[in-house]
């Protein structure tokens, strides 16, 4: 923590969670808004669904690679400069995308955001820790967990608005927008938070040593896959909604807001649990709430889907329960994995940006086409997908118990 983290930020700390938030919040934005334009931008550009993949693919490549490195560039020049930076590269990419006059234009700009924009995702969670004690930290993952949410929930049907009455070209000119409004108000207000004194060398030995200390620490591994994975369980049903809500559910497309609406009511009610509940009860039991509820609703929900046929009525109610779950407990999870190693937060969110990233290109790759047209595959995925975060938390509290006591919290 920062020796005057009281001194760095005098506004609310609501307002430095919202612009944390939305700094988090650009890289899925950012992949979720343009979905709804896939045909029109294959139109207008005479190209296939292959190569219009093949845009998602690139971004997806770029931001994955690059969280690699935003962490520890982060923790050897400071956050606020690469933030900047990521903000002024975006900005610029995103533009490049309005302008494309040709498929592979489109690609090379979609990478370059996906290169880019993942510095807000990983660099906001080590600005939290640098700042904040960890009851406060919790409290203001929290408010952040609401907008991350939110994100990947609103996204389509602002694209989709944005496309039906502007053009597809809107969409990236919007992306514009941000970046740009993004890049000058951190450029106003967002503090330094990483003293001259703890900042780390950047070289490749160095480097590589970071990595191969927090990859082979089984601790931080399962901690990840506890954060990382379980929120598919529910971003499946999100990258399915077309198949499920049109052909499973029978909604009409002007309907399919009831997904994205409980949804959001529920990731906004877990947060806002979690926040309260931060500093009363010791980490590990907040998590172990959170992974039951989870556990419970993709039980009956699985078994709901095997006695009866899916219908409107109950089908998407058990995702808002599993929302709060998921949002009760991963700001936790989160802190956690930051606080083994000090020193190295930048770097340690930079892996947790991998694992949720790697897992969300599996399942909108790969998972997704497969079970998207059945009721039954997508319940029975939505809860595998949750075992393996509850697997490796019970793993983790069996080996480690001290780790989420609220002994260790108050360190």
């Amino acid at each position: 923590m920062h020796p005057d983290a009281q001194h760095l930020w005098r506004g609310p700390r609501w307002a430095l969670a919202v612009l944390l938030a939305v700094l988090g919040t650009v890289g899925p934005f950012s992949i979720d808004t343009y979905l709804p334009a896939f045909s029109g931008i294959a139109q207008s550009l005479q190209t296939t669904p292959v190569h219009m993949q093949q845009t998602l693919s690139a971004y997806l490549f770029g931001f994955a690679f690059m969280n690699l490195f935003h962490g520890a560039l982060a923790d050897s020049f400071g956050r606020r400069p690469v933030i900047l930076w990521g903000m002024m590269v975006f900005t610029l990419a995103s533009a490049g995308c309005a302008l494309a006059q040709d498929i592979t234009q489109l690609i090379v700009c979609r990478a370059l955001q996906g290169l880019s924009c993942g510095a807000g995702v990983v660099v906001s969670r080590a600005i939290v820790r640098d700042l904040f004690t960890p009851t406060e930290a919790q409290k203001v993952m929290s408010q952040i967990t609401i907008f991350f949410g939110l994100a990947p929930a609103m996204a389509p049907i602002l694209g989709g608005w944005l496309f039906v009455s502007l053009g597809w070209h809107s969409i990236f000119w919007f992306m514009t927008c941000i970046g740009l409004l993004l890049w000058l108000i951190n450029l106003k207000v967002l503090p330094e938070s990483l003293p001259l004194a703890q900042r780390q060398p950047f070289r490749v030995r160095h480097l590589l040593k970071g990595y191969g200390q927090l990859s082979s620490d089984v601790r931080f591994v399962l901690l990840c896959l506890a954060s990382g994975v379980p929120f598919n369980g529910m971003f499946l049903y999100v990258l399915s909604a077309p198949a499920f809500l049109g052909e499973v559910l029978g909604l009409a497309p002007t309907q399919f807001f009831w997904l994205f609406l409980l949804t959001i009511a529920g990731v906004m009610s877990g947060s806002w649990a979690s926040g309260r509940l931060a500093g009363r009860v010791a980490p590990e039991r907040q998590v172990r709430h959170g992974l039951s509820i989870m556990l419970v609703i993709s039980v009956l929900n699985l078994i709901a889907n095997l006695l009866w046929p899916a219908h409107v009525g109950w089908a998407i109610l058990p995702l808002a329960i599993y929302a709060f779950g998921w949002a009760l407990m991963v700001p936790v999870v989160t802190l956690l994995g930051l606080d083994l190693y000090p020193e190295r937060r930048g770097m340690a969110a930079s892996l947790q940006a991998v694992v949720g990233s790697s897992a969300n290109g599996v399942v909108a790759g790969l998972l997704a086409p497969l079970v998207m047209h059945s009721a039954i595959s997508l319940a029975g995925a939505s809860l595998v997908l949750m075992l393996v975060g509850l697997l490796s938390w019970v793993f983790l509290r069996w080996r480690w118990p001290e780790i989420g006591s609220r002994s260790e919290q108050m360190q």
